[in-house]
C-alpha cells in the first residue's frame, strides 16, 4: 500500500512529505517533482503569491539514491521562500508572542471559526496555516512520484479545466496527447480556446470587483486494465478511495464518475454501457457512462471523474462576520488570495488520484522492487488478456 503524511504550515518553514510504499527501482530525480510542482503554480487568477514569492522547489532528503528508489520511505521537504518575512510571527518561541499580529475576524466559508473551536484557540492563524490550500504543494509532491510509477506501467494521467463561473466547455474526445497540448496552451487550462476565453473574462470582472469564483475540473486516467479496486469491503472500492482524496481537496465540494448526477435522471436504458464482443477486439464498450468504474473496481475504460470546487473563501470585499474579540459585527479578514483556483486544483486532482491508482495498482500487483512489480504486472495483462478475447 503507497501512504503519505504532511506537516508544514502555510507561512512556515516549509512542508515536509513522508512517502512509503514506492518499490525499490523506480527512476527519480527532483525535477520529476519539481515540474508538477511548477505546473500547480501555473493558472489564470492566481494570486501574488504564487506569481512572485513562491517558486516550488523540492528536497529530497531519503529513500533516493544515485537517481533512484531504494524501497525505504521517500522524505521530501519544499522550502516556504516566504519565511524570512514571517519567522517572528511564524515563530516556535514563546518570546515571540506578538498579539498585534493576531488574527480575530473568521472567514466565512474557511475553517477558521470551526478550527479556534475545535482547538481552543483564541488566533485564527493556529488554524488558517495548516487549513491552508499551500499544504497541497506536498501532496502534489507525492502524486508526482505516483506519476511516475504509473508512467512506466503505461497509465497516464492529466486533468483539465471543464467549467469556471458557470461557463462550460463543450465536450470533446479526450485523447491524452490532444489533451495534454490543449492545457498546455491554455491559461485557464481548458480543451476550448474559445471558452477559455470566456472564462478568463468572467476572472477579470471577478477581480475587479473583489469577488471569486470557483468551477469543475477534470481528470482522465488512461491505460488502468481492468481488475483494480475491490466490491470485497466498501473502503477498497477504488471509485469510493478516489472521491475521497479529491473532496479532501481544499474548496471541493463534490465529486462525479463518468455521466454523474446527470445519469440519476435518465433511465438505466440511457445509462449504463452495453458490453459488446468481437473476436478481434474481445470484449468491448461504445460509452463510457459509468467513468471507468463499475461496482468499485476499474473495467478497462478510461477512468474519468470531476470535481467541483467553490469560490475561493477569502475576498477582497470581505464578508460579515463576528470579531471573536468584541462580539461585534466585523467584515472577514483579508489576506492575500486567488481570484480563481480552479486550473491548478485540477493539478492537486491528478496527483491525488495517482495516489490512489498507484496504491491499488501496488496492492494487487505486489512487488518489493520494480522489476517484480512490472514482471507481475505483465503476467496479470497476460491472463486478462486470454478472458478478455473470451477463451
Amino acid at each position: 500500500m503507497i501512504e503519505y503524511r504532511t506537516a508544514g504550515e502555510s507561512h512556515g518553514r516549509g512542508f515536509v512529505v513522508i512517502l512509503s510504499g514506492i518499490p525499490a527501482g523506480l527512476k527519480l530525480k527532483a525535477s520529476d517533482i519539481d515540474f508538477y510542482l511548477s505546473r500547480r503554480q501555473t493558472g489564470y487568477g492566481r494570486g501574488a503569491r504564487m506569481k512572485k514569492i513562491e517558486r516550488d522547489s523540492v528536497k529530497i532528503i531519503s529513500g533516493v539514491r544515485w537517481g533512484e528508489t531504494i524501497g525505504s520511505p521517500l522524505g521530501f521537504f519544499i522550502k516556504n521562500k516566504d519565511w524570512e518575512n514571517w519567522g517572528s510571527i511564524m515563530s516556535e518561541a514563546a518570546e515571540a508572542r506578538d498579539e498585534n499580529f493576531m488574527m480575530t475576524k473568521p472567514r466565512p466559508g474557511h475553517a477558521d471559526l470551526a478550527g479556534a473551536i475545535k482547538y481552543f484557540r483564541d488566533d485564527l492563524r493556529d488554524v488558517l496555516e495548516r487549513a491552508s490550500a499551500r499544504e497541497t504543494v506536498a501532496r502534489v509532491a507525492a502524486g508526482a512520484v505516483c506519476v511516475r510509477l504509473l508512467e512506466t506501467l503505461s497509465v497516464k494521467i492529466h486533468s483539465f479545466t471543464k467549467e469556471i463561473a458557470g461557463i462550460r466547455a463543450r465536450a470533446i474526445k479526450l485523447d491524452y496527447d490532444d489533451v495534454v497540448r490543449r492545457t498546455a496552451n491554455s491559461a485557464v487550462r481548458c480543451l476550448d480556446e474559445e471558452t477559455g476565453e470566456k472564462m478568463k473574462r468572467a476572472i477579470d470582472e471577478a477581480a475587479a470587483s473583489g469577488d471569486t469564483v470557483g468551477g469543475v475540473f477534470t481528470v482522465v486516467v488512461w491505460g488502468l486494465p481492468p481488475g483494480f479496486g475491490s466490491y470485497e469491503s466498501w473502503s477498497s472500492r477504488l471509485d469510493g478511495r478516489i472521491a475521497r482524496a479529491l473532496m479532501a481537496i481544499p474548496s471541493v465540494k463534490g465529486v462525479e464518475f463518468g455521466r454523474g448526477f446527470a445519469a440519476s435522471r435518465l433511465p438505466g436504458s440511457k445509462v449504463h454501457d452495453r458490453i459488446f464482443y468481437d473476436k478481434e477486439k474481445g470484449f468491448f464498450r461504445k460509452s463510457n457512462n459509468a467513468g471507468g468504474i463499475e461496482g468499485g473496481v476499474s473495467n478497462g475504460m478510461p477512468i474519468i471523474v470531476r470535481a467541483a470546487m467553490k469560490p475561493i473563501s477569502s475576498l477582497k470585499k470581505p464578508m460579515e462576520t463576528i470579531d471573536l474579540k468584541t462580539k461585534k459585527p466585523v467584515g472577514g479578514q483579508i489576506v492575500r488570495s486567488d481570484v480563481c483556483a480552479v486550473p491548478s486544483a485540477g493539478v492537486i486532482g491528478e496527483a491525488v488520484v495517482a495516489v490512489e491508482i498507484a496504491s491499488a495498482l501496488t496492492e494487487k500487483i505486489g512487488g518489493d522492487s520494480m522489476a517484480d512489480l512490472m514482471a507481475n504486472y505483465r503476467n496479470y495483462l497476460e491472463r486478462i488478456k486470454d478472458y478478455w478475447k473470451g477463451k
